[in-house]
């Protein structure tokens, strides 16, 4: 059983009308979508990704601890922080991956067994450019009636990300005979490899 992902789907959810051009400079997406293991993973695995970082966005740096965050009273969300160069992989991409195989975005603050609003689904946008594209990428498929229920996904400025303690880095790559690595997170690189081909790459762990 697949957690937090349209177990049903085998191909990808349609591209975005709105995308950015190619650019010649390193830019910094952040995403959250329920427990940051599988979405680091996710995105560690996509080609022109340089850097995915998991940590905490969405509340202040006094509180931005795995114990503190946990609680949900802190206001943060567990969130990944991506590097990508847009000369290999567009914002646009990014997102799509993100609403076809990292998360269900109908699923209001919880993904899969694990509930609460860390586990929201958040696009921390860090440019008017990101903004506009993912907000006119959530009009398109609600609009397209994509998923049976509507996207609940806010789409906020990145006030600021906090790294998450090293033992949460690489967590998959770490612990894959973690029981819940293999049921809620190894299902997504999968879908990843499958439903994005042209975008998988192996990835082992940062060196």
């Amino acid at each position: 059983m697949v957690m937090g992902v349209d177990a049903a789907r085998k191909e990808p959810i349609p591209a975005p009308v709105v995308d950015e051009p190619h650019g010649a400079k390193q830019e910094t997406a952040v995403f959250a979508g329920g427990c940051f293991w599988g979405v680091q993973t996710t995105f560690e695995h996509m080609k022109g990704v340089v850097d995915a970082t998991a940590g905490y966005s969405g509340g202040s740096a006094e509180t931005a601890t795995y114990g503190q965050v946990s609680s949900e009273t802190t206001g943060h969300a567990e969130s990944v922080k991506v590097v990508f160069d847009p000369a290999k992989i567009s914002y646009g991409t990014m997102l799509r991956v993100f609403f076809s195989v990292v998360h269900d975005p109908t699923q209001l603050n919880r993904q899969g067994p694990d509930v609460g609003t860390s586990y929201r689904s958040v696009i921390f946008y860090t440019s008017p450019e990101q903004e506009k594209i993912a907000k006119a990428y959530i009009a398109q498929l609600d609009a397209a009636k994509v998923f049976p229920r509507p996207i609940v996904t806010e789409v906020v400025p990145l006030k600021a990300f906090y790294d998450a303690e090293e033992y949460h880095q690489d967590y998959a790559e770490k612990n894959p005979e973690n029981p819940y690595i293999q049921i809620c997170d190894v299902p997504k690189v999968k879908a990843l490899k499958e439903q994005f081909p042209e975008l998988f790459k192996d990835y082992t762990g940062r060196k």
